[in-house]
């Protein structure tokens, strides 16, 4: 296959995401602005400055300080270092090397984000997978100004969300409140590191909840938030007024840019999924969803007529039932429309694929389902589908390889098919140039959405053995031998 190996971005995003993990190394210089005072006239009398009330026609002028100084201490900063190798083209010379011996051969890339101590006695601290990814290290900085190393529990790229343990005494931890009671016009306050200039707090209401239509990010169930969230906040809590958290805080949004500040956008991954999450990383180092086994598309004109449904009407239509699947025992067949799952609509072939991914392993589901005019419910149980297979086990002309499922945000920037994750070296699939972060589009003429499709696309073999594939930004056809 002759294409561009170049590693590009595969999304384009027409929004900024303000993701909190920054890199900060020059930062606290650039903001040491130190206020320069006037000189009094001796003449001029200086009023005093009046004192606020304390109370306001009888009644106690709210504060939300009594609140914060039990939460404050629970939120910590998250500072990870990644060593980067450098591609030094002289490095081997060894002319050069004696010439310049000190030269060095890697970098250390510094980031700042924050983290919520969620159980005081394990030292567990919750964050945002984009905070540590690729770290060699991470120290937290606790409000009480210690600084202790941090073990890594695991994290799940989809979701964003990380877990960490700190060995510390004397810690404080927030309480987890039921995300799924917000409500749209509660108030909440964001507190974390933004820029990296110390503890910060910012209020504001809940905007909306359930969002999941934020660009080049996982699985969504986003709460939106005025309050600002900057990079540097990530990870840090969201509060309700009785300090109980809420939301994760993970994303801020300006069409100007990450570093052009905050517009009001932000959103924070709810208290219960976190949750969720974090239990399957203290007890598994990985989280386990479970899968339908269906493939779907959206509704379009000529879909809708041929089933006789009327003109708007939404759901995700079934094209594909998986063998051995939940799907297939639950009866589910081609030409079927979900368009309820568990009492949440869905619309689209995305809902749907959002909605599974949020589930673990096992969970239970009612789906509602439009079939022959009729709307009938179905339950059925999820399976777990594995994330990576040996490329030996689907077929031998890929043996060396990994296969893995795309990272969910790559899904939502348009990219659809099987990832190649690593090739061993000298192997049978490397020998026929497939190579570490190439996706698999297609076999032959059949479409790769996934794992299950292309086990399903390669269950009979071929004497010829095609991939369409995608290398960088360019695609192209690769034969395996």
């Amino acid at each position: 296959m002759r294409v561009s190996n170049t590693r590009t971005t595969l999304l384009a995003l027409t929004v900024a995401a303000a993701f909190g993990g920054f890199a900060a190394t020059a930062l606290r210089d650039a903001v040491d602005t130190r206020a320069q005072a006037a000189p009094l006239a001796p003449a001029a009398a200086v009023p005093m400055a009046a004192a606020l009330p304390t109370a306001v026609d009888g009644q106690p002028v709210p504060s939300l300080a009594p609140m914060l100084q039990r939460v404050t201490p629970a939120v910590v900063s998250v500072h990870s270092k990644q060593r980067v190798r450098i591609n030094n083209p002289f490095a081997n010379d060894p002319f050069f090397r004696r010439m310049f011996p000190n030269v060095p051969d890697e970098r250390i890339n510094e980031s700042l984000g924050s983290g919520v101590i969620v159980n005081a006695q394990l030292g567990h601290v919750l964050t945002n997978h984009h905070v540590i990814e690729g770290a060699d290290e991470v120290s937290v900085t606790l409000a009480d100004g210690r600084t202790i190393a941090a073990e890594f529990v695991g994290s799940d790229a989809d979701t964003d969300v990380a877990l960490m343990r700190i060995p510390a005494d004397r810690l404080t931890a927030v309480t987890f409140a039921d995300s799924t009671a917000l409500q749209v016009g509660d108030f909440v306050v964001a507190v974390g590191n933004p820029f990296g200039v110390g503890q910060t707090v910012t209020s504001g209401i809940v905007s909306a909840v359930g969002r999941s239509n934020v660009p080049g990010v996982g699985y969504q169930n986003f709460i939106q938030t005025d309050a600002s969230i900057n990079p540097g906040n990530s990870g840090g809590a969201l509060v309700n007024l009785r300090g109980e958290l809420v939301g994760l805080n993970t994303a801020s949004f300006n069409p100007r840019g990450s570093m052009a500040g905050n517009i009001g956008l932000g959103f924070a991954i709810p208290a219960n999924l976190a949750r969720d999450v974090m239990r399957q990383l203290d007890s598994n180092g990985e989280v386990r969803r479970g899968s339908l086994g269906v493939e779907t598309q959206d509704l379009d004109a000529r879909t809708l007529q041929g089933l006789g449904l009327a003109a708007g009407a939404r759901g995700a239509l079934v094209t594909r039932v998986y063998a051995d699947s939940s799907a297939a025992g639950a009866g589910l067949a081609p030409g079927d429309v979900i368009t309820a799952a568990n009492g949440q609509r869905i619309d689209s072939p995305e809902a749907l694929r959002n909605f599974q991914g949020l589930q673990p392993a096992d969970a239970r589901v009612v789906l509602d389902v439009l079939r022959n005019g009729r709307t009938v419910k179905i339950t059925t149980e999820l399976r777990e589908q594995p994330r990576t297979v040996a490329g030996a086990m689907i077929d031998p002309r890929l043996s060396g390889a990994t296969l893995a499922e795309l990272p969910e945000a790559l899904r939502r920037g348009g990219v659809n098919g099987v990832l190649v994750e690593s090739v061993a070296r000298d192997s049978r699939a490397a020998r026929s140039d497939l190579r570490q972060g190439d996706i698999v589009l297609g076999v032959g003429n059949a479409r790769v959405g996934d794992l299950a499709s292309l086990r399903t696309a390669m269950s009979q073999p071929a004497p010829q053995l095609l991939l369409r594939m995608l290398r960088g930004r360019s695609q192209g056809n690769l034969l395996l031998q």
